[in-house]
């Protein structure tokens, strides 16, 4: 048997399966079904079922992942709506501090916080300590998740972009 090693493109009339980039994704709640209608279209082709996981799902799990640690250690302060507690702890919500500089971002999670800022004309004083303890897997999966949902739409940050920034602060 050959493995299975074509791509595969899902097509679907939901709007929920295109992402904030304009690119297809399998819903979190949907892949393990595509998993098992791969294996059975690769078996059907005399191919092992196999199936390597996409960067699309990977990214899907990053962001799962991001949403348990921001639960975990975010939600307190920063709300489950990402809209803050007022004149404490800033919004995440369309917050150029978290759509902007990646760098800028991590840092705020690695040092923590502890200047006054202005956003949309109130000021947040509250410090934010350090997270510096988090892997950098889990500080790219939150920041990735708070960077693609509570109406922000940015890049993914990966570990690499962690570890670089974690080097650059010791």
């Amino acid at each position: 048997m050959v493995p299975f090693t074509g791509s595969f493109i899902l097509v679907s009339r939901k709007s929920e399966t295109m992402n904030q980039f304009g690119r297809w994704f399998i819903p979190p709640n949907k892949i393990r079904m595509t998993k098992i209608i791969l294996a059975l279209l690769a078996y059907s082709v005399g191919a092992s079922p196999v199936i390597a996981q996409t960067k699309t799902v990977t990214a899907n799990q990053s962001i799962e992942r991001g949403k348990l640690v921001y639960q975990q250690l975010c939600l307190t302060c920063h709300q489950g709506n990402g809209g803050g507690v007022p004149n404490m702890n800033p919004p995440l919500i369309k917050s150029p501090w978290v759509s902007g500089d990646k760098k800028k971002l991590i840092n705020i999670v690695l040092i923590g916080f502890s200047e006054k800022v202005a956003i949309n004309g109130a000021c947040y004083s509250n410090n934010m300590p350090s997270q510096a303890t988090l892997t950098d897997q889990q500080i790219a999966d939150v920041l990735s998740y708070v960077r693609v949902n509570f109406g922000n739409i940015a890049s993914a940050i990966m570990p690499k972009d962690v570890l670089e920034q974690r080097k650059m602060i010791k």
